[in-house]
């Protein structure tokens, strides 16, 4: 079963790589030398080379993924610098990624998460933008019910929802704090509930029934951050804390009154000793939600960008804390011949790591326990496709994801 989850899997390498500016497309299948490592570079003269501002990198074909199968999609990375004259200026990351689903009905799932860098990286627009319709699933709040609920009919169910989750942040003088509001906007129409669904208490209390439920959810916050990380899409080197908490009210327009309070730390630490872009990296996240939670965002344990190896949505509660250690291989061939670039692009990583929920941060459940291993594909400078394999011990269940840039 998981030699044809690979195989799948691998369909997605049929690979369309474009670096464009106004009206210029090439291809990365071309004999020209002055096409080197990932960025197109366009020769004007025999001495004079320019580099290209706007440059995309788009994945695509079919593929598997853990939540939904069988799947048509891709992953699109757009990065761009909003002022070429300032060198310390990182550049813009807008990674795109989307899926057509064919369980039935069909679905789509689109993501975009940008980071944008303004006035010498004095002003950030960072924040989620999700669309998706497809079946879900829904395993109730706790351990208990998350670990022993088996996933199949009875705990699924057809989303349809978005979410608008725009961060605008200020720098703090010369400093390297960061301080800004956010806003929340999440609204979702669910509709055929499995047999469980519609049995579980906190899905009655909120008004689901038999036909489904609606619910809207806007929320207003605020963010600090302290940020020393060389790229924020792929440090080497560097530190990251980030404490964020928002209040969701009626006289917002939510449905329901609750809040959350998060906090995120990350650290990265080169390693020269075993050679060029070797890294150990590690993180420590908590999320704690209060008052009355929309039973589809309760803080969760498994996704993409955390537990890799956990369903995502399966493990749920007011409280979640997790922490992984990872380290990053990027293998250093040289830059003497087409072959030599080519294999310098790929890399690995490996982790290891835990997560706990429970009702409140001070009382979690049991650990979940989480390892696995991804390949690495520098697709532009410092920005990487990965390919994991995340393996769940607690429930005995390898889940496979391909992504754009790194889970933190």
């Amino acid at each position: 079963m998981y030699t044809r989850k690979i195989l799948s899997l691998l369909f997605c390498f049929i690979t369309l790589h474009v670096f464009t500016q106004n009206d210029n497309i090439n291809f990365i299948v071309n004999d020209s030398e002055t096409l080197i490592d990932s960025t197109f570079i366009e020769t004007e003269s025999s001495d004079s080379v320019k580099v290209k501002n706007l440059r995309f990198s788009i994945m695509g074909g079919p593929g598997y993924t853990p939540d939904f199968g069988f799947i048509v999609g891709g992953s699109a990375l757009f990065t761009f610098s909003l002022d070429q004259k300032d060198k310390k200026l990182q550049r813009s990351v807008l990674p795109f990624a989307f899926g057509l689903t064919f369980a039935k009905p069909l679905g789509i799932n689109i993501m975009v998460k940008p980071q944008i860098f303004f006035k010498e990286d004095k002003i950030r627009l960072m924040g989620t933008l999700v669309f998706k319709n497809t079946n879900d699933n829904y395993y109730g709040v706790g351990f208990k019910n998350n670990h022993t609920i088996e996933r199949g009919p009875a705990t699924e169910f057809t989303a349809n929802s978005i979410q608008i989750n725009p961060i605008l942040l200020f720098k703090m003088r010369d400093s390297h704090f960061y301080i800004g509001p956010m806003l929340d906007f999440y609204n979702e129409k669910l509709k055929n509930p499995g047999e469980y669904v519609v049995t579980d208490p906190v899905y009655l209390s909120q008004g689901g029934n038999h036909e489904g439920i609606k619910m809207r959810s806007v929320g207003i916050g605020g963010i600090i951050s302290y940020d020393t990380r060389d790229v924020a899409a792929n440090a080497y080197e560097g530190k990251y804390f980030e404490l964020k908490g928002t209040y969701y009210g009626k006289e917002f327009g939510s449905d329901l009154v609750f809040g959350n309070i998060q906090f995120d730390y990350r650290q990265y630490i080169l390693l020269p000793s075993l050679g060029e872009r070797r890294v150990f990296a590690w993180n420590i996240s908590s999320k704690n939600a209060f008052g009355d939670i929309p039973f589809t965002r309760y803080p969760l344990i498994g996704n993409p960008f955390d537990l890799r190896g956990y369903y995502m949505g399966q493990y749920r509660n007011r409280s979640t804390l997790v922490a992984l250690a990872e380290y990053r291989h990027m293998f250093n061939f040289g830059n003497d011949t087409k072959m030599t670039r080519l294999l310098s692009r790929f890399g690995f990583a490996a982790w290891a790591g835990a997560g706990m929920l429970g009702s409140n941060p001070i009382k979690y459940e049991k650990v979940l326990p989480n390892f696995g291993a991804g390949l690495r594909i520098e697709l532009q400078p410092r920005m990487n496709f990965r390919l994991d394999i995340g393996r769940s011990p607690i429930d005995k269940q390898t889940l496979f994801y391909f992504n754009m840039t790194e889970a933190f």
